[in-house]
């Protein structure tokens, strides 16, 4: 890679909107939570370009972004989604938590005709 198609690692989340600020996109680098291409990399001021693979935690997940572009500015969410592109699997989702009928709280005479249902089976 040439330095012309270059950027550092932390400029390069930043710009991408992946953390709110460079200094927090720095910190995660150097804790050693990124990877890039595998290999884990504790320096912010790492080169990076088109092409790389990279691997790192955000909020309570673990997201895989191959790099397409390097960005001018930190521009809008559009803009910045045109820097990589997503390799992330696709998330399970969760059950629900069970409601009662998905109105919420039970009112009282739920919580009656609830009662006296069991009171029934149980005898």
């Amino acid at each position: 890679m040439s330095p012309a198609n270059t950027i550092r690692l932390d400029k390069w989340l930043w710009q991408a909107r992946f953390f709110k600020t460079r200094s927090l996109a720095a910190r995660v680098v150097q804790s050693g939570k990124v990877r890039v291409d595998g290999t884990p990399v504790s320096k912010p001021a790492r080169a990076v370009g088109p092409g790389i693979v990279l691997t790192f935690p955000q909020a309570d997940r673990v997201r895989v972004v191959r790099i397409v572009a390097l960005g001018e500015r930190r521009g809008p969410a559009p803009e910045a989604q045109g820097l990589y592109e997503d390799l992330t699997p696709a998330e399970e989702k969760s059950p629900k938590t069970p409601r009662f009928d998905g109105k919420g709280r039970p009112s009282r005479r739920d919580r009656e005709n609830r009662a006296a249902f069991l009171r029934d089976i149980g005898s």
